[in-house]
């Protein structure tokens, strides 16, 4: 075979080759050069080991190297990473094959879901198949091509196996042009199969010179402009939507100098939660299921809706429920025309940046009625009272006002919202607060004064368990100031699913929180179970009662022993000292809050389990959710109810086009 003349060559494995290529990536935004990748992460195995394994141990002074635990857990930390990094560096990420590379499925979903750059090296099996089959491999009789690593073409925005040695010089700088645009970036995998990780070739020198990716800020069309504005002008009662564009387009300035001439009201998603950062009268805090109620009162009434860099999921809609002014309409600002229409709005395809600053010059002179203005002030006056009062620090809860049929005492004697009480007043500007999936992050986007720099953190787009812990050590990396304080916010029912990289942050030494919430189970899915269903079953933590579920006795009796007895008993204390970390458990407020300012300055992983009151929820934010009841519920008499309710809501559902 003729070999094409690509210059003075290097030969390198291709392992070689992916990691020193890798190492000489930069990203250009608002002209600050950074490494694109400054390190990687990952756990060996047979897949990776010799191929990989062996180049990043030859390369480490190019290419740092993290030891990790769980592979989809490291997947979690260089998302998180990305993410603080607002989209502007990544974390390579590599696993063995079979189990260990579709650990990391998960981890791409959720970078996907959320538009967050991640970059996946993982294991494959043989190319040459001389050996197969392999340890681990999943033979399929009818594809003798597929493996395991396909299940990542759904949830990836970039996907290629390299079959071959040249295939790199095409490939990697394709995955790149895709970690480096705002509107196709995602997770990036590069499938290895552990045959060819190994192979030489001579790669054109050229190919590893330092590269620049710039990371582009499209501009506004002034017509696009012009006919939003033009909508705005006409409204008497708009809304801004702030999603997670706004923070990632670094556009805060912008889109409160636009709050600031016109008088619209901003409310967050959870993706945009401290895309407003100064206090304000037309700040009014989330929107949605877990917003503020006295927010959603406002969606309700607008009869226009300015959506900014925000997917628009039923979340934030309440399923489509939220708009029932008769004459609303839509307009929009997205980098991304796919999320930009949606609802179907005009929308300026652009940068958030760019376009916020164009559209302010478009409207001048406008300003929102008085009228609108004092229901606005009113409204916030309500939930910030509200708000207050479940954050209070210093009042004891009544136990007795929780439902005796579903409730039992424990040695809790604050609420998750005097958790967050506590946590918010601790929090300076620089402070993390991480939160994903249950309640936390509901918790937070509720009620969480994310303004003048105590940010939040949240990943709600594919709301997975498991991502919290290990995002605090993405952000940790991210943000080294120690000064800054890196806490990750969840429940036990999280804790006991992904502890493990707990241990990474010990060995790494790195300095961050993780308050646990001791409420003994999945208490947020068990307060949907009982809006929708009525009746507690299988979310919270308890004994099983009368033995295992599956004995004679049982099986002859037709009765199954049921999960209905005391609270499980888990020593989360213990479970993070053996894992490294330093851990305590207070009781009380003000126990928790010294607790706080004795180990801010700790220099490694501190584990806070503090005993929060199971049930007792945060004011409600009194919109509908699209989750259906059972349409036949024989021997569950309570689900009528339910389904009542249910239907009365669907009454409000509507769609936009």
């Amino acid at each position: 075979m003729v070999t094409p003349n690509y210059g003075e060559t290097i030969r390198l494995t291709v392992a070689q080759a992916v990691v020193k290529y890798i190492a000489a990536q930069y990203s250009v935004s608002d002209g600050v050069r950074k490494r694109f990748v400054p390190a990687a992460m990952g756990i060996f195995g047979h897949g990776n080991v010799a191929g990989l394994g062996q180049a990043l141990d030859q390369l480490s002074d190019e290419l740092p190297f993290v030891q990790g635990r769980n592979e989809q857990a490291l997947g979690h930390a260089a998302t998180a990473f990305a993410k603080h990094t607002l989209r502007t560096q990544v974390i390579a990420v590599t696993a063995s094959i079979g189990p260990g590379a579709l650990n990391l499925v998960t981890a791409a979903g959720t970078a996907t879901v959320n538009r967050i750059p991640l970059l996946l090296l993982p294991g494959d099996t043989y190319a040459t198949r001389r050996q197969g089959p392999v340890l681990q491999q999943l033979e399929n009789p009818q594809a003798p091509d597929l493996t395991v690593n396909d299940a990542f073409r759904p949830v990836s925005k970039f996907f290629d196996r390299i079959n071959r040695p040249e295939q790199l010089l095409y490939s990697l700088p394709k995955a790149f042009r895709v970690l480096a645009n705002p509107v196709e970036t995602g997770a990036v995998v590069i499938s290895l199969p552990q045959d060819v990780q190994s192979h030489a070739f001579d790669f054109p020198k050229s190919f590893f010179e330092p590269h620049d990716w710039k990371i582009r800020r499209p501009e506004p069309s002034l017509d696009e402009v012009a006919e939003v504005a033009a909508a705005i002008k006409q409204a008497k009662n708009p809304l801004i939507i702030a999603g997670g564009g706004v923070i990632y387009s670094n556009a805060t300035a912008e889109l409160e100098a636009l709050a600031d001439a016109t008088g619209i009201p901003v409310a967050e998603t959870f993706g945009g939660k401290g895309a407003v950062q100064k206090k304000a009268d037309w700040a009014v805090w989330g929107i949605g299921l877990e917003g503020s109620p006295e927010t959603n009162k406002l969606a309700n009434k607008a009869d226009l809706i300015i959506h900014v860099g925000t997917r628009l999921t039923d979340f934030a809609t309440a399923s489509q429920s939220i708009f029932q002014n008769p004459k609303v309409k839509f307009v929009s600002i997205n980098v991304s025309e796919f999320d930009g229409i949606k609802q179907g709005a005009t929308t300026i395809v652009a940068d958030a940046k760019l376009a916020l600053s164009a559209l302010t010059k478009a409207v001048a002179g406008y300003k929102v009625p008085a009228e609108w203005t004092a229901e606005i002030i009113e409204k916030n006056a309500v939930w910030v009272k509200a708000r207050n009062a479940a954050l209070d620090v210093n009042y004891t809860f009544d136990k007795s006002t929780l439902d005796p049929a579903f409730s039992e005492d424990t040695d809790a004697i604050m609420t998750q919202g005097q958790l967050l009480g506590v946590l918010q007043n601790h929090a300076r500007s620089g402070d993390v607060i991480i939160a994903g999936a249950g309640g936390p992050p509901g918790d937070v986007q509720k009620v969480w004064d994310a303004t003048e720099g105590r940010f939040a953190h949240l990943e709600f787009g594919f709301s997975c368990m498991g991502y919290e812990l290990p995002a605090a050590i993405g952000v940790r990396l991210a943000n080294p100031n120690p000064a800054n304080r890196i806490t990750t916010f969840i429940g036990d029912g999280t804790w006991t699913m992904a502890p493990t990289e707990l241990v990474t942050a010990a060995q790494e030494r790195l300095p961050l929180t993780i308050v646990v919430s001791e409420n003994h189970g999945y208490q947020v899915i068990r307060r949907l179970q009982m809006w929708r269903v009525g009746n507690s079953f299988g979310n919270e933590f308890r004994y099983r009662q009368d033995g295992p579920v599956v004995t004679e006795s049982a099986e002859a009796s037709g009765k199954a022993p049921r999960l209905e007895g005391d609270y499980l008993f888990l020593d989360i204390v213990k479970m993070a000292e053996g894992m490294g970390a330093k851990a305590f458990r207070p009781m009380t407020t003000t126990e928790f809050a010294k607790v706080l300012d004795d180990t801010r300055d700790e220099q490694g992983p501190v584990v806070i389990v503090v005993p929060t009151i199971p049930h007792a929820n945060l004011p409600a934010s009194e919109v509908w959710w699209d989750v259906a009841p059972a349409e036949v519920h024989e021997n569950s008499p309570w689900i009528q109810a339910t389904s009542d309710d249910y239907n009365a809501g669907l009454k409000t559902q509507r769609f936009h086009y």
